[in-house]
């Protein structure tokens, strides 16, 4: 027998927890195939097989285990299991045609993630959708969910719960979670936190969306979304504004002459922020190029320590989901933090008259130790006129100004 040992993550780092194992307990599994995904206090990881063999697992999903600890063990010396090909079905003369079907078309839709049973009470009720709510695995209604909607029509019932129900559940905190709250609940009470508003008319950038998305994504690859603006601005407003893009370090204050922007991604598991190295020296495309990367790595579980370590400031968008304003709250040791927010059209006096202009507002919080009030301002002007005139961000000046040298 061979044992798989929870390897070392971090210095820090003691425990891990067992997110899932992705072979079944008996199974044959290759060498280096991966077996399980862990998740540690800054990320999840996967852990592979060290030779080929039979898995014998040593710990459930969910339990929290300490590093150096057998996760499993593998059967070296078990004999491969051989492939059992299945016999072929004796040739027919003529194909039989299906008998045609006198029940009744329903109208679910072919992507309705539901039961069989569910499925068909849907179509013989003729149930609205929007009044099942669903408590299946990956939200796939089940036969109780339709029936609870037809018994109660109006009346709104978490999912997996009956009317008036007074359940109460308990589920054990992730190491992520752990992390998250310790460091929130830090950021709020070692730092000098506060946040300044302004707001951007994003009707130029996006015209640019709107004229260019097609050719840059023929030329590149991936979508022109907004954040390769906000953060292409950011690293020229850091560049013009270091303490934005510093830290306190005892009793020194430690300067960046780079910008490492992390991004604020939401994932089931909890918020995690990877980090896009040198945003100064990337283009437009590298940065949506990196921010897809991160994301899909955020999504699938596959972000390492070093994605996640190292950024000088960090953008987040609350918009995505429908915020319309928020303070956020400084991602330590980092000293400020920009919030993007959802656009919205509202009447802006332009020029003495007034016109429906698509808004957002913008929020930085900042820690007043190292920033002031002059500095935060100042920044969060300049991302501001940099977002409403897009062509700044090439250059970070306006060409006939740098033409004329003022």
């Amino acid at each position: 027998m061979i044992d798989i040992k929870v390897p070392t993550v971090g210095e820090s780092i003691t425990e891990v927890t067992l997110l899932k194992w992705t072979k079944k307990e008996g199974s044959y599994v290759e060498r280096d195939e991966v077996i399980a995904e862990l998740e540690s206090e800054k990320a999840t990881f996967e852990v592979n097989a060290e030779q080929a063999g039979i898995l014998k697992q040593s710990a459930n999903e969910g339990d929290t285990i300490l590093i150096g600890s057998i996760l499993a063990q593998i059967d070296e010396t078990a004999p491969k299991p051989e492939a059992v090909a299945k016999p072929e079905a004796p040739a027919k003369a003529e194909v039989e045609q299906p008998k045609a079907s006198t029940a009744p078309v329903t109208a679910v839709p072919n992507d309705l993630k539901a039961t069989p049973v569910a499925s068909a009470i849907i179509a013989d009720k003729k149930v609205d959708l929007k009044n099942i709510e669903a408590s299946g695995f990956g939200g796939k209604i089940m036969k109780t969910d339709v029936l609870n909607a037809l018994s109660s029509p109006g009346k709104k019932v978490f999912p997996g719960a009956d009317l008036f129900s007074r359940n109460v559940r308990k589920e054990k905190m992730s190491n992520l979670r752990k992390t998250i709250s310790r460091r929130l609940v830090e950021a709020k009470n070692t730092t000098a936190m506060l946040t300044t508003f302004n707001e951007v008319d994003m009707g130029p950038i996006m015209d640019i969306r709107k004229q260019h998305k097609d050719k840059f994504k023929e030329a590149h690859g991936v979508n022109l979304g907004f954040m390769s603006f906000f953060a292409k601005a950011c690293a020229i407003a850091l560049s013009e504004w270091p303490t934005v893009n510093a830290y306190i370090d005892g009793d020194e204050l430690v300067y960046h002459d780079y910008a490492d922007i992390s991004i604020a991604v939401s994932t089931p598991r909890g918020l995690t922020v990877p980090v896009m190295r040198n945003v100064e020296s990337l283009s437009m495309a590298d940065v949506e190029k990196a921010v897809v990367t991160l994301a899909g790595k955020a999504r699938d579980s596959k972000l390492t320590a070093d994605d996640l370590t190292g950024g000088t400031f960090t953008i987040t968008n609350g918009g995505v989901f429908g915020s319309l304003m928020s303070t956020p709250i400084i991602n330590i040791p980092q000293s400020a933090i920009l919030g993007m927010h959802k656009i919205q059209e509202r009447p802006m006096a332009i020029n003495g008259k007034v016109e429906i202009r698509p808004m957002m507002y913008l929020a930085l919080s900042y820690d007043h130790r190292i920033i002031d009030g002059r500095e935060s301002v100042s920044f969060l002007v300049r991302v501001k006129e940099l977002l409403e005139n897009p062509a700044l961000l090439l250059m970070g000046k306006d060409p006939v100004k740098s033409l004329l040298e003022l």
